[in-house]
């Protein structure tokens, strides 16, 4: 692990209003004590700003759900990297499953992306890759996850590339109470550090944060945060409730 430090972030999806956000904040704060695990909520857009508010000097990071690749322009619904910097938030969520599955996100637009913010802000962008059912069947996850990364971080420095979260998250384990069993998402969190290291180097490889997620949840947060090559999760519906979302950060 040396020099990587963990870190859990909840994504919310398309969940909580402003108010209910806030009370989220005001309890997790009762909660949270600053640990050596990195803690951080990633919100829908309408509720970053409170977030950003109510966590400052907690320690706990906000982070936006997606963004979109160019400073400004006619893409109606869209938000850019300046709005985002405007705001404060740490993360950035980049090509998670659902914004492929039905939003047309690709590995290119990914690219674009990833550029985008390690190029024009300090925003920490959690790139998320990972397979789906018909392919873990067939036994070919690990060619599928290695050419996402290839295009997705394609052009990327290996400076840059080091500023990355990378989470795993196995598309078939998204909210559907499977999970990936911890072997497995060890050992496909070692393929994606070694592909790393391929495209880039040692050094960045070992700066690269590699979380899991896929239904990550209090009950098996401990066996997945033991493995060795896991620095993280990227929790889902756990993390809406304060006390489940606590449970898992002290795993």
């Amino acid at each position: 692990m040396g020099m990587r430090v963990p870190l859990i972030a909840g994504n919310w999806k398309m969940y909580k209003t402003r108010e209910e956000a806030l009370e989220f904040a005001r309890r997790f704060k009762e909660l949270y004590r600053d640990t050596d695990i990195r803690a951080a909520v990633i919100a829908p857009y309408t509720q970053l700003d409170v977030l950003v508010s109510a966590f400052k000097g907690s320690g706990v990071g906000v982070g936006a759900q997606n963004v979109h690749f160019e400073d400004e322009g006619a893409f109606t619904g869209e938000i850019s990297v300046p709005m985002l910097k405007e705001l404060g938030v740490d993360f950035c969520i980049v090509g998670h499953s659902e914004r492929r599955q039905y939003f047309g996100e690709t590995d290119e637009t990914v690219n674009l992306k990833l550029k985008k913010l390690l190029r024009e802000s300090d925003i920490t962008p959690i790139l998320c890759v990972g397979e789906v059912l018909a392919e873990r069947e067939q036994g070919v996850q690990n060619e599928v996850v290695s050419g996402q990364l290839e295009k997705d971080l394609e052009g990327l420095t290996a400076e840059e590339a080091g500023r990355l979260v990378i989470a795993y998250e196995p598309v078939w384990a998204i909210g559907t109470g499977k999970t990936a069993t911890p072997e497995q998402a060890e050992e496909m969190c070692a393929m994606i550090r070694n592909a790393v290291s391929e495209m880039f180097d040692e050094d960045t490889c070992d700066r690269v944060i590699i979380q899991y997620g896929g239904s990550v949840k209090p009950e098996n947060a401990t066996e997945i945060m033991n493995m060795d090559e896991i620095d993280g999760a990227l929790v889902g519906g756990a993390s809406l409730d304060p006390e489940k979302f606590m449970d898992i950060i002290n795993f």
